[in-house]
C-alpha cells in the first residue's frame, strides 16, 4: 500500500480540526444541514451531468489503484530489454519465446509476442502506440472526473453563499437588526467552506496524484516501445542501452550501468 495517500487524505481534516478548535470554534459551528445539501447535492448532480454515470461509479476503484504502490522499476525493465536484445542478436528472436511466456507485463508481453511472430515494425509500433493511447484515454476520463469536482463544488458552495446572503439582506430590510448580520452572515459562508475543502483536500490531490501515476506508466510504456522495437531492428545492445537509459535521471542510469556494465 502507499501510505502517502490515506496519510494525505486524513490531513485536511486534521487541519480543518485543528483550524476551528484552535480559533475557539467548534465542529458544530461548522455544521449545517442546508449548507450541506446545497453544496453536495448540487456538486454531486452537475458532477454526473458532466461525467457518464459509469464513470463516476468507477472513481472508488481509481481511488484504491491510488493506494496500491506503483510496480514501476524503469531500471529493471532497461536490464531485462537489454537481456532480451543480447539473446536476440545471439541466436535470433525466436529464441525469446520462452522467456515472453515468463513475461508478467501484459504490454510488454504483447510487444514481444509480435516482435517473434514477424510483424512489421511500423504495424507493431502502432498496435503499441494506438495501446498507450486508449489506457492515456482511460485515465483521462477518470482524472477528470476529480477536476470536475474541484470546479463544481466550490462553485454551488459559491451559490449557496449568495443564496445565504440574500436572505441575509431580506432578513435586515424586514427589520430583523444589525444582530443578524453575524449569524447570518457565517452560516452563508459555509456553503463556500464545504466547496472549498472539497476542492483542494480530496479532488484537486487526487486528480494530480492520478496524473502522476499516469507519468510513470507512460514512462515504462515508452522505454518498452522504444526497447521492442530496438530488438526487431537488431540494434548492438550497447545501442539499446543507450538509447533506453535517455529515459531515466542521471542516478538511475548509473544503476543500470552498475549492472549491465559496458556492453
Amino acid at each position: 500500500m502507499d501510505i502517502f495517500v490515506p496519510i494525505c487524505l486524513i490531513v485536511p481534516i486534521i487541519v480543518n480540526l485543528f483550524g476551528i478548535i484552535s480559533g475557539g470554534g467548534s465542529v458544530a459551528h461548522m455544521a449545517d444541514f442546508a449548507s450541506l445539501v446545497v453544496t453536495g447535492l448540487g456538486g454531486l448532480n452537475s458532477l454526473v451531468m458532466a461525467n457518464d454515470f459509469s464513470t463516476i461509479v468507477g472513481v472508488p476503484k481509481a481511488v484504491g489503484v491510488l493506494l496500491n504502490k506503483p510496480q514501476f522499476d524503469e531500471s529493471q525493465m532497461i536490464i531485462t530489454l537489454i537481456s532480451f536484445s543480447e539473446k536476440a542478436r545471439r541466436e535470433g528472436l525466436l529464441v525469446l519465446e520462452d522467456d515472453i511466456q515468463e513475461v508478467t507485463d501484459p504490454f510488454l508481453k504483447k510487444g514481444m509476442q509480435l516482435v517473434v511472430d514477424g510483424t512489421d515494425p511500423e504495424l507493431v509500433k502502432n498496435i503499441l502506440n494506438t495501446e498507450i493511447d486508449n489506457i492515456e484515454a482511460r485515465h483521462d476520463t477518470v482524472r477528470k472526473v476529480f477536476e470536475d469536482a474541484a470546479s463544481l463544488f466550490p462553485a454551488w458552495g459559491m451559490i449557496g453563499t449568495l443564496i445565504g446572503l440574500v436572505i441575509m439582506l431580506r432578513s435586515l430590510g424586514g427589520g430583523g437588526g444589525t444582530e443578524a448580520i453575524g449569524s447570518g452572515m457565517a452560516v452563508a459562508l459555509i456553503t463556500t467552506y464545504y466547496g472549498s475543502v472539497i476542492a483542494n483536500g480530496f479532488a484537486l490531490p487526487i486528480a494530480g496524484r492520478l496524473s502522476a501515476r499516469h507519468s510513470s506508466e507512460a514512462l515504462i510504456k515508452g522505454i518498452m516501445i522504444e526497447g521492442i522495437l530496438s530488438i526487431q531492428a537488431g540494434d548492438n545492445p550497447r545501442i539499446v542501452k543507450d538509447k533506453l537509459v535517455s529515459f531515466l535521471p542521471p542516478a538511475q542510469r548509473q544503476k543500470v550501468n552498475e549492472q549491465v556494465g559496458d556492453r
